[in-house]
This record gives C-alpha cells, structure tokens and sequence, in this order.
C-alpha cells in the first residue's frame, strides 16, 4: 500500500474534490512526494474552476507536459556534473570563437564534464562538436528561423524541444552546475544576466559563471566595464558581485575555474535558520577562526562551526559522507557567499 497522502494547506476547497484526487495518486502508484503531486492536482483543478482564459490554460499546459518531458530526459544523467554553454547562433565555423568554444567543451569533456547546450548552430554546435555526442545535452527552442537541432544531437534521446524561452531557460539552469557564456547577442545577454541575477539574488545556487573571449577579445572585457562603471558607480548592484563571475581569455583558465569550484565545496541546503556546506574537507580551528573573522558580515554572531550531518539530513539521506559547516547565513550578500566557498576551497 502507497503511504497516505497528508493532505497539504494548498486544496482545492472541496473536500470530495480532494479525496478523489488522493484516490487518484493511489491509482498511478506514486510512492513518494505525494504532496507534490497532490497539489499539482489541486491546481489543474483550480484553474477549472477559475474561468481561466484558454490561453493562460494553453501555456499552463505546454509548460508542464515540456517540463516533464524534460525532467525524464535529464533523470539518468543527474550524477554526471554538467556545464550550460551560453552564445550566439550566428557564429561560423571558421570564428577563431568557434575554434575557442569547441576547445573549451573538449576540455571539459575530458574531465567528465557533459555540455550542454541550447542545440542549434553556432557556438551551440561548437560546444557539442567539442564535448562528443556522448558528452552533449541538447534543449533546443522551436523558431521560424530555427527550428532543427545542430547534426551533432539530432536525433539523440538526450535532445529535448521546448515551445517556451522561460521553460528552456529553466533547463538549462537547472541541470548545470556550471555556465559558461561567449558573446552573443541579445539571447546570450538575457541568458547571462539572468543567471547573474538569479545567483545573486540566492533564487539559484552558488555556481563558477565564466565569461569566455578569444584572446585579446574585447566582448566581456568592454561588458565587465560598462557593469562597473555604470552598475557599480550608480550603486545600482554592489562591489563585490563582481565576484560572480570571472571574464577570461583563457580555456585552460577558464576550465580550472568550473572543476576548481568544487575541488572541496560540494552543495549546500537550509536547515531551518542554518545555512549548511557540505565539503570534501572539514576545516580545522584555524580555518574556522579565519572563517569567523574574515566572514563575520555574513554570518550572525554564532558564527561557523563544523557539525554531524543534521536530522533533516538525515531522514533524507542527504550526503551523508560529507564533512559540514554550518552558519546562520543572513540571506542578503550571496556574493559574498561565493567569496566564502571560495575561500574553502583553498583549504589544505
């Protein structure tokens, strides 16, 4: 028997309305996070009630049947760490870019990296022709002018066609734990500030972001000017998020980077007001009295401390094997964030 659905606060305010759709999760076998699916039910029910409009229903549901269409695709590849590469679709073969961004995809290829990529030509080719079919994931947007995936994955289980930029984005933030972007017009500038937006807000998790020119290019270094002396002088974002990323010219630069981030540093969950980071290693008390003094801005006055894995942890088998540190993290300089796991990773 499925274990019983405890009913959330999110119901569809009809308690016949709910049982059936308990009745219904109990049918489709679903074992686990029936919470979730509950309300994903209750919602669909919803709508039916609300006289929604047929277009917001449309989108509602091509975003859904999409997102799980993705989410199944990705399910067998979600131990293998994977990189987002971001650029324009215009690039030609014989771009010394081009060049650049197969060589960096080679690379982290290599390392046991899969790349993935938005499946069209340009620099999204270039990434797949680098990483190796066997090493690419595609997640391809449907457009007039646009509409097949580059020869390197067409065809390939592990390509997916989304209707929706905001359903694609989602994909290719979600999966990665890396980005890299090369220039690009306005879709990779979109794609780039949001994912800066999106980190530095803490709506995503901390991740290297690595801004990639051929060498003496002047794309990121003439956009890296234009957010300092405009974003940063206005005080429109502060200082320190520039520590969000790092604008190089360098593959092999660059590729150090990505792997480096989580040479120690693994992942990180809340706990209740508890920030915790699991590492590969602990730090000893003088890495915690550096972390206490240099990090104290960030941090309330209890300030870090290594711990056992925590109930809640626990109970969800969680990474068990990792050391920790734990801090009441003040949710607000994720930039500074970023500095922090920085700073582990240059642990001994």
């Amino acid at each position: 028997m499925p274990p019983p659905v405890r009913l959330p606060r999110y119901r569809t305010g009809n308690a016949d309305l709910d049982e059936k759709i308990v009745e219904l999760i109990d049918a489709a076998g679903a074992d686990h996070d029936r919470d979730q699916l509950f309300e994903i039910i209750a919602t669909a029910v919803r709508l039916a009630g609300d006289d929604a409009d047929r277009l917001d229903l449309k989108i509602t549901n091509a975003a859904l049947k999409e997102m799980r269409a993705a989410f199944r695709r990705f399910a067998p590849y979600r131990a293998i760490p994977k990189v987002t590469m971001f650029g324009s679709a215009r690039t030609h073969p014989d771009d010394p870019l081009y060049v650049q961004a197969r060589g960096m995809a080679a690379e982290l290829a290599a390392r046991g990296w899969m790349v993935v990529t938005g499946a069209g030509p340009g620099i999204m080719a270039a990434g797949m022709e680098g990483a190796g079919r066997d090493m690419s994931f595609g997640v391809t947007i449907r457009l007039p002018f646009e509409n097949e995936p580059n020869p390197v994955i067409a065809g390939d289980p592990k390509l997916v066609s989304m209707k929706y930029f905001f359903t694609r984005k989602l994909m290719l933030i979600k999966e990665s734990r890396a980005f890299l972007c090369l220039p690009g017009g306005f879709g990779t500038l979109d794609e780039a500030f949001e994912l800066l937006t999106l980190v530095q807000t803490g709506k995503s998790t901390p991740a290297p972001i690595v801004m990639l020119d051929v060498p003496n290019g002047t794309y990121w270094a003439h956009w890296k000017t234009f957010v300092c002396d405009e974003l940063i002088e206005r005080g429109l974002i502060a200082a320190t998020d520039v520590d969000l990323f790092l604008v190089t010219d360098d593959v092999q630069h660059a590729c150090d980077e990505i792997v480096g981030f989580y040479s120690n540093y693994d992942s990180m969950r809340y706990v209740g007001s508890s920030l915790v980071l699991r590492l590969h290693r602990a730090p000893d008390a003088e890495a915690i009295a550096m972390l206490n003094r240099d990090f104290a801005d960030i941090s309330h006055s209890e300030g870090f401390e290594v711990i056992a894995p925590l109930p809640e942890e626990i109970e969800d088998d969680d990474q068990l094997d990792l050391a920790r540190v734990a801090f009441r993290f003040n949710r607000n300089h994720f930039a500074r964030l970023r500095a922090l796991i920085d700073a582990l990773n240059r642990l001994p």
